[in-house]
């Protein structure tokens, strides 16, 4: 059975740091690109960024330059630091496994599985 699990979320003040981990089982760890995507309340679900296995990165513009992924695969787990944190970084935060390489990264539906989020508040 694949599991998700994110941890690292919190309250934090602007200009603030945070970083989420996302631990996963059930597979093989380099089988995934992970994605990160956020959802606000009253919002879509928003892509953040993604890293494949290879190790390459990709971030969407409203985080670039603040925020960051990396994975570690002999740890399994996939990480996002975000720097300079705004009150509208504020959302439920997830991890997500793409295995099928059909289908843009930036959508979600192309997610075979998903974290369970956490919640990351920035305060003004």
């Amino acid at each position: 059975q694949v599991q998700l699990v994110e941890s690292g979320g919190g309250l934090v003040q602007a200009g603030g740091s945070l970083r989420l981990s996302c631990a996963t089982s059930g597979r093989t760890f380099s089988d995934y690109a992970m994605g990160w995507f956020r959802q606000a309340p009253g919002k879509e679900r928003e892509f953040v960024g993604i890293s494949w296995s290879v190790g390459s990165t990709y971030l969407a513009d409203s985080v670039k330059g603040r925020f960051s992924i990396s994975r570690d695969n002999t740890k399994n787990t996939a990480y996002l630091q975000m720097n300079s944190l705004k009150p509208e970084d504020t959302a439920v935060y997830y991890c997500a496994g793409k295995v099928r390489a059909e289908g843009t990264f930036s959508d979600s539906r192309g997610y075979e599985y998903w974290g369970q989020g956490t919640q990351v508040t920035v305060s003004s």
